[in-house]
């Protein structure tokens, strides 16, 4: 493969729209290009890593007992309004109508569609359980768009759908998705973590996300040394609330304090010994408020979860429930409030809280005598700090890109859509299913965002968008041009994929090109090493150059391509070049 006859164009400048390491270098790389905001179309070499990802994908789903099949994107609003998501899903789905004003969707995900050509093929419990995929480009359009091709309007993904006849069928399946999962992110080289999850807008009661940590990423996330790890928002919480010990509970006057923070300062203790409130109404109008450590902040999917809908009050609610904001606390509520409380404050027996009247907060409220909960129950989003549910030890913290996202479904969309088999009992019985996706250019972006230096990308051998780039430093010289081309072919011919950068170009620009690009592997090739018989080459995830024999190159490469423990891995091929 020539560089001269490939359509490629570099960029030597940052473009004003990139923010993060990936959308820089991809741009600046010329793998990808934008249309409009969120839109992007892949260029011949960001294509090709685009490819191989997918072959990755592809060669774990079929192994995993996945068949593929390939779905319009274009989707009837009738399949979303019987799944009951075309009214609930939101402004991010993109709708459109035909000349016959037929309404209809750009899918985001395809759960009702696979559901309904399940629902028409299958009818006996025999025929389970089934596996299909698809790798397939999908719309979302994002009020925001940003970051490339982390959070873009148009996206390729692979998702997967199971339908199965028992729980521990599904789970099965679950399981062994999980496991080629984490296989797809180890054959990348993605440093990842499979994370507790939130099942969003999908649905179904367990998931599991894989992040690629990066400080780039949207999620934050908890992990323990134990292998425990959670997005933030959907681990189990388990806060160090801290006890302010007075002999009793005590008023103390605390003028213009209506913030937590303000409330430490002002007493001199930590957030942590404080307790905040939050009093909201749930879906039967109920009043219900909430307490929670000082120093946490309130997770609204798993208040509305406990609390049967949460939505906090607006400022006149509150003034008709006879609530002071800033100022609520458990001692003194109205008899009607129900109150939770999250698990951790158990162990506090001592509160400082707000005392109900503007100005005015105790200190020493007691748990059970000056108070009572109704519910305890986890509420918080889970910070670094905390306590692992695992083993105890406080969780570390870290940020991280969803690549990937597990799901078990169970009968959420099949019986909505009257998706139903005969069982071995002989009864109608709703499929139970699991969704599995994996982001394809979102994991590109991720990959990026891992593996980059200040010169550009350095792309894991198994999704570059080749090998080996061979450099001859002067192009159509009678001994340089020809050997190039030569050590080329020979590279190739040991199955290695193979760019000669042939361009009329001075060396700087070739050089800077080879690590913005992110060639694992260059080879250089110059009138003064051919006189010793010689090539320098270059590892561009290390920086490691060396002098190699000409004739020495092509036996090493082989020697270490058949003795490779792992095929794929740069270091196995290339490691045994610089020792």
């Amino acid at each position: 493969m020539k560089l001269s006859k490939m359509h490629l164009k570099t960029l030597r400048e940052v473009p004003n729209e990139a923010e993060i390491p990936s959308h820089i270098l991809l741009l600046r790389a010329g793998m990808i290009r934008k249309l409009v905001s969120g839109v992007y179309g892949f260029m011949p070499l960001g294509w090709r890593s685009v490819r191989k990802i997918e072959d990755i994908v592809r060669s774990e789903m079929d192994a995993a007992g996945g068949q593929e099949i390939h779905m319009s994107a274009v989707q009837p609003a009738e399949l979303w309004k019987e799944s009951g998501r075309w009214y609930a899903y939101g402004p991010e789905l993109w709708r459109l109508k035909d000349r016959n004003d037929r309404d209809f969707c750009l899918g985001p995900t395809h759960e009702e569609i696979f559901t309904d050509i399940v629902r028409n093929d299958i009818s006996s419990y025999r025929q389970l359980p089934v596996n299909l995929y698809q790798i397939q480009t999908k719309y979302r359009d994002e009020a925001r768009p940003r970051f490339g091709l982390m959070r873009s309007r148009e996206f390729i993904m692979k998702d997967a759908y199971s339908f199965h006849a028992s729980q521990e069928s599904l789970q099965k399946t679950y399981d062994d998705m999980s496991a080629a999962y984490g296989r797809i992110c180890e054959r990348m080289d993605m440093d990842y973590r499979p994370v507790e999850a939130d099942s969003g807008q999908i649905g179904g009661s367990v998931t599991c996300e894989f992040m690629a940590l990066a400080e780039a990423g949207e999620a934050e996330l908890v992990h323990c040394a134990c292998g425990w790890a959670a997005n933030a928002e959907a681990g189990d919480c388990l806060a160090r609330p801290t006890v302010y010990d007075v002999p009793a509970m005590e008023k103390v006057a605390t003028p213009g304090v209506h913030t937590i923070a303000e409330l430490a300062e002002f007493l001199d203790i930590p957030e942590s010994s404080t307790v905040k409130a939050l009093s909201g109404k749930n879906d039967e109008g109920k009043l219900v408020v909430m307490f929670i450590p000082g120093d946490h902040e309130l997770n609204e999917l798993k208040a509305a979860r406990v609390a049967g809908g949460f939505t906090l009050l607006t400022d006149e609610d509150m003034e008709a429930f006879g609530l002071h904001k800033g100022s609520m606390g458990p001692v003194g509520l109205p008899e009607e409030a129900y109150v939770i409380a999250a698990r951790s404050l158990q162990a506090v027996p001592k509160w400082v809280v707000g005392a109900n009247e503007d100005g005015y907060h105790y200190v020493g409220a007691r748990l059970g005598e000056d108070f009572q909960v109704d519910e305890w129950a986890d509420l918080c989003i889970v910070q670094p700090g905390d306590s692992c549910p695992s083993c105890g030890l406080p969780l570390d913290g870290a940020r991280g890109i969803e690549v990937s996202q597990v799901f078990q479904l169970g009968d959420k969309y099949s019986k909505a859509m009257g998706a139903t088999f005969m069982a071995e009992d002989g009864s109608e019985q709703p499929f139970l299913m699991g969704c599995y996706g994996v982001g394809i250019s979102r994991t590109m972006a991720a990959i990026v965002e891992q593996h980059n230096d200040e010169n550009g990308i350095m792309w894991p051998l198994t999704v570059a968008p080749a090998h080996v780039c061979v450099i001859p430093l002067t192009v159509g010289d009678d001994e340089v041009q020809p050997a190039a081309e030569k050590l080329a072919s020979d590279l190739a011919k040991l199955g290695l994929e193979v760019v000669i950068d042939d361009r009329k170009e001075r060396a700087g620009v070739k050089f800077a090109d080879a690590d913005l690009i992110g060639w694992p592997l260059q080879v250089i090739v110059g009138k003064r090493g051919l006189a010793e018989q010689k090539v320098e080459i270059k590892r561009r995830s290390t920086g490691a150059r060396r002098d190699i024999p000409l004739a020495a190159l092509t036996d090493a490469l082989a020697f270490s391509q058949r003795n490779a423990k792992v095929w794929g891995s740069e270091l196995s091929l290339f490691g045994g070049l610089f020792e």
